[in-house]
């Protein structure tokens, strides 16, 4: 599915502000719910499936506005991680390349937040290179597939109805393995999961997933098997528009706390807040991240009116520029509360871990250095 920005009522600015600001009231008052609460409620609202068409129960938007959906959790200090997982990535790749009867069996239930689907690409000896990913998938002799692989930091699979799982076939032609997209039920025999021990605060956990000779049928395929690297992007350039409005959520909640600690914490005679030490690093961070958003917002317009070479580059760049922003943000917030900003009370030290993992997933920053470095710039690969 293409977004049509110019036929759909939620591309207009003011539906827009409007979904913010409900989002934003939403989360103030539902900050203090639990994760699979607030997931619930926000699914009753329409919010996890505001990107997903309407015909299979969504609200018929785009990236642009379930960025603004997981923004706008974030800044009330209430992100759902799985927002970027579930409706972004794998009810993006299932919209626009999924049979009739895969949209109509996960769309209605990946909107309304009664189901949910995890991503598995990242292996233990592949990292950020998608071209040496070796799960791999075999024909059997009725037609359907064997898998058989490893992954590694997968969010959510112990809470997720199946995992869209980043695998390779052998091309019949040439030989080759090409990148192909199977949905994976979580009950499917051969398919196990082990809790990988985070230092980060964070509801959703991570996971290692080993799949042994799981058996698939035919129609587990997402989309066409000779397109999957162009299936793939279309599910990664949301990812990191998504990773972009989380750290960009998460840095405008430490600043908040910041700016509201500064102006009334008094030392000497006048607020903290007065002293341009103080004021002017949470000027700057504020100016970072108000830039990295516009970014983003780039991007997500690229993306939802179809054009995936554009929303690559910009994708990429938001996320860098979000990530980076949200570090300093956070930091910056630490820095002003002083010891109070390393107690729980306050909530902004556990933000430390949390920020540098939009540096780091779902792409590294040097890896979008290289990007930029060679598709925008053009210069030469060092790999």
């Amino acid at each position: 599915m293409t977004h049509d920005p110019s036929t759909n009522p939620l591309i207009d600015g003011q539906e827009r502000t409007a979904l913010r600001s409900a989002v934003a009231a939403f989360a103030k008052h539902h900050a203090n719910d639990k994760t699979d609460e607030l997931w619930a409620e926000a699914g009753k609202l329409g919010y996890l499936g505001v990107n997903l068409p309407e015909e299979y129960g969504g609200g018929g938007g785009g990236i642009a506005e379930l960025s603004i959906v997981l923004e706008e959790l974030g800044a009330a200090g209430c992100p759902l991680l799985m927002l970027i997982v579930s409706p972004a990535i794998c009810g993006t790749v299932i919209a626009r390349f999924g049979t009739e009867e895969q949209k109509r069996a996960w769309l209605p239930g990946l909107a309304d937040g009664s189901k949910t689907m995890a991503f598995g690409i990242t292996e233990p000896d592949a990292g950020s290179n998608s071209h040496r990913i070796t799960t791999t998938a075999r024909r059997t002799p009725d037609g359907g597939w064997l898998l058989t692989g490893r992954k590694v930091f997968i969010s959510g699979v112990d809470i997720s109805d199946a995992t869209l799982i980043v695998g390779r076939t052998e091309d019949a032609r040439t030989g080759k393995l090409k990148p192909c997209l199977f949905i994976v039920e979580r009950g499917a025999p051969g398919f196990s999961y082990r809790h990988i021990p985070m230092e980060l605060a964070a509801a959703e956990k991570q996971f290692e997933v080993v799949l042994d000779e799981v058996p698939l049928p035919a129609e587990a395929l997402v989309g066409d098997e000779d397109a999957g690297l162009l299936q793939l992007f279309a599910g990664l350039n949301p990812e990191r528009i998504m990773t972009a409005a989380f750290a960009l959520g998460m840095g405008r909640y430490a600043l908040a706390k910041a700016v509201e600690y500064a102006r009334v914490r008094q030392v000497w005679k006048e607020p903290i807040g007065a002293h341009q030490a103080v004021a002017h690093p949470l000027a700057q961070a504020h100016i970072e991240v108000e830039l990295a958003r516009l970014m983003m917002a780039k991007a997500a317009h690229l993306y939802d009116a179809g054009d995936d070479a554009g929303a690559g580059e910009a994708a990429n760049m938001a996320k860098y520029a979000a990530g980076e922003a949200a570090v300093k943000a956070v930091d910056q917030a630490v820095h002003t509360l002083g010891g109070n900003g390393l107690t729980a009370e306050y909530g902004l030290a556990k933000l430390v871990t949390a920020a540098r993992v939009a540096r780091i997933a779902p792409v590294s920053r040097e890896m979008i250095l290289n990007f930029v470095s060679h598709q925008t710039l053009g210069l030469p690969k060092s790999y």
